[in-house]
């Protein structure tokens, strides 16, 4: 139940990429889901509200995955000699489609839920299949972990197995369509649809030209996949002569930006072009460098990207990514970043962690609106870390206890609490996690069965 509180702690976020801005021994205050502002003391208007005392522990906005695949979870870790489009041939079509079994899909997508609740993350895009009925179990798994997230029933007619491909595009348009229906129906507090055509290769021009038909009908979001692979553009190519470039098969049905809010994961390999129309359109890019790197993808631009003022965050793409940590996804970014600069672009400066840490939050979380970031007129998400545990002399400035939290992955073991738009996410217990993830309802049971 969302409720108006105070929380006391050490404030960390990146109004600015730039930079952090840290405040120590400090208030947040929550009123209505929306962050007041913070305060070196309690305003006069807002005493006699509950004070959550989280003293001496690092509080930061909730983690924004941009874009994941629920179904490849069962599989994630696993896999990784393979790239992109034989990848897909023989790990995930096959996974994929036996979520046609709805008591495989509900084992599977509870125990991907409850792996996002106790995470980090408090926003997410989610890929489902293309089982309508499976895609509405995900969403009522995600609406009860608490997690605000978009779900999206996938949609393919063309090249991809049997079992995957839909029977034309009106089948997958009126099919998407009551997916729609049925979800209103559902009346989600925390979760929304979100239009989701796979990729080019898998979707005809007729079913591609109804999805974007629909977002204009119903004012909806899109996710999908952009200039991924090399092999996966030339596809691309054959199939679509006519396009300018990847991104404009999307841009000509209605599915790229222009009053609709669009993400697309990857854009490792975008020309000048098709990075112009990302800008000109306004469409989110949505940084996989685990993906990237497991699939032998390469490393996406961003520090062009960021200097072209292009609106971005990060995914973690399981299960081409190798976890759900967006923690891991700010390091990573990092890191490729660095590769980039020293192997393909010398001029390129590498990302700074204010940078990574700002995709992961403000960036990202500007998809949703005015989401993370503790600037007044926010929605109130937050992760509380208690780094108290280390075993290690802890350094006494914020900032380097925060950047050590990441690399040392501190959201599997040190979440004390954590709030989506002003309301307490119930953050299952760390430790072994068998007494959460295994067993009847488990994950031992979800891949096995």
């Amino acid at each position: 139940m969302q409720k108006d509180f105070i929380l006391k702690g050490i404030f960390c976020h990146t109004p600015d990429r730039n930079a952090f801005q840290i405040r120590k021994n400090a208030f947040a205050v929550c009123t209505g889901g929306i962050c007041a502002g913070i305060f070196d003391g309690i305003p006069e208007r807002f005493q006699g509200l509950e004070i959550i005392d989280c003293t001496d522990c690092l509080i930061i906005p909730g983690m924004v995955d941009l874009h994941t695949h629920a179904p490849q979870f069962s599989f994630y870790g696993t896999g990784m000699d393979y790239e992109l489009l034989e990848w897909l041939d023989q790990k995930t079509f096959p996974e994929e489609m036996r979520y046609s079994d709805l008591e495989y899909a509900g084992k599977a997508y509870h125990v991907f839920s409850r792996k996002l609740q106790k995470s980090a993350t408090t926003r997410a895009v989610i890929f489902g299949t293309v089982h309508r009925e499976a895609t509405l179990l995900l969403a009522d798994c995600m609406e009860k972990s608490g997690v605000i997230s978009y779900v999206g029933k996938v949609n393919m007619d063309r090249n991809v197995p049997e079992g995957l491909k839909e029977p034309d595009a009106g089948h997958a348009a009126a099919d998407t369509r009551l997916f729609l229906e049925e979800v209103k129906d559902r009346r989600y507090r925390h979760t929304k649809p979100v239009i989701t055509p796979r990729f080019v290769p898998a979707c005809s021009d007729e079913l591609m030209k109804r999805l974007g038909g629909i977002c204009a009908e119903f004012d909806l979001p899109v996710q999908s996949h952009l200039s991924e692979n090399p092999e996966e553009i030339l596809w691309v190519k054959d199939l679509e002569p006519e396009a300018a470039f990847y991104g404009d098969v999307y841009d000509r049905c209605g599915l790229f930006g222009r009053g609709i809010r669009t993400v697309m994961a990857h854009c490792v390999f975008s020309p000048e072009e098709e990075i112009q129309r990302i800008v000109d359109n306004g469409v989110w890019v949505a940084h996989c460098p685990s993906s990237n790197m497991n699939l032998a993808s390469g490393i996406a631009p961003m520090r062009k990207y960021l200097d072209r003022g292009l609106r971005a965050g990060l995914g973690s793409d399981v299960a081409a990514g190798s976890s759900e940590s967006i923690f891991r996804a700010v390091t990573d970014a990092i890191q490729v970043s660095k590769l980039y600069a020293r192997y393909i672009d010398r001029d390129a400066k590498p990302l700074s962690f204010s940078e990574s840490f700002y995709l992961a939050t403000k960036g990202g979380g500007s998809f949703f609106g005015q989401v993370g970031s503790f600037e007044e007129g926010y929605e109130f998400d937050a992760v509380i870390l208690d780094d108290s545990a280390e075993e290690a002399i802890l350094p006494d400035d914020p900032l380097s206890r925060l950047e050590r939290a990441f690399y040392l992955g501190l959201d599997q073991r040190g979440i004390r609490m954590k709030f989506a738009g002003g309301e307490e996410v119930e953050v299952l217990r760390h430790g072994t996690g068998h007494e959460n993830m295994t067993g009847a309802d488990g994950i031992n049971d979800a891949v096995q069965s």
